[in-house]
């Protein structure tokens, strides 16, 4: 059943990262909400997974597997939507490492799939939306990290800043069609991500985390942060 506060029947959404995480939390939710969802990631196995929590869920899944750096088969992706009505950016990857210690490759690989992967879907959506007509949702995924400094983090702020502006921009380009473009900013989300450095290292970190949110907690991927993002869609898929 369609999760009705938030009732997407008869929309298509396009969802990256969509393989784990918050993406694929996000693709359940919308699906939830009625949304046929268009699921892309470069891990196929994930995807099919995610596919298969929408599909036994009642919902409509379709899987691309891609890497959001590559922008002629994002391109092809979003195209095969007849009309988008919702882009959930959410892919992006994690690196940490000292300012002083950090390379170059490293830098132009969280920049490429964080920033670069998001102004691309970014874009795609927005054309299709013009071309259509459609007074649809754009959502990005920035970061509670473009806030607040944190040793290692210069390449995956940095990039999710970046996002933080392309979203402001992009949202006062858009506005006057009819188009919203809002960025998320999650705190210390627990997920596959988050978790790459093991279990004891992933609970020292999430005391850190813990201690300097107001709830002293962090966060489990669940329907409550895709249900945002279902809200912000919903508010736009329903004036047109």
């Amino acid at each position: 059943m369609p999760v009705t506060a938030y009732d997407l029947t008869g929309r298509t959404a396009f969802v990256t990262g969509a393989a784990s995480g918050i993406g694929r939390a996000s693709a359940v939710l919308l699906a939830r909400a009625g949304a046929a969802v268009h699921c892309a990631d470069r891990d196929a196995r994930g995807l099919d997974e995610t596919a298969a929590l929408i599909e036994d869920g009642g919902g409509t899944a379709r899987t691309h597997t891609l890497d959001v750096t590559d922008r002629a088969r994002l391109a092809e992706a979003v195209a095969a939507c007849a009309r988008l009505d919702v882009m959930a950016a959410v892919a992006g990857i994690m690196h940490s490492s000292p300012v002083l210690t950090t390379r170059d490759e490293d830098l132009d690989r969280v920049l490429a799939v964080n920033f670069k992967g998001v102004l691309y879907a970014c874009q795609e959506a927005a054309r299709s939306m013009l071309a259509t007509g459609t007074r649809g949702s754009i959502v990005t995924t920035a970061s509670g990290a473009v806030d607040t400094g944190g040793p290692g983090l210069l390449c995956y702020g940095a990039a999710k800043a970046a996002v933080v502006q392309l979203t402001k921009t992009l949202a006062t380009e858009m506005g006057p069609h009819g188009i919203r473009v809002n960025a998320v900013a999650p705190g210390w989300i627990r997920t596959p991500m988050t978790g790459r450095h093991g279990a004891e290292a992933q609970a020292r970190t999430e005391a850190a985390m813990a201690r300097l949110s107001p709830l002293g907690r962090v966060g489990p991927v669940d329907a409550a942060r895709a249900g945002r993002l279902a809200a912000q869609a919903r508010t736009a898929a329903g004036a047109g």
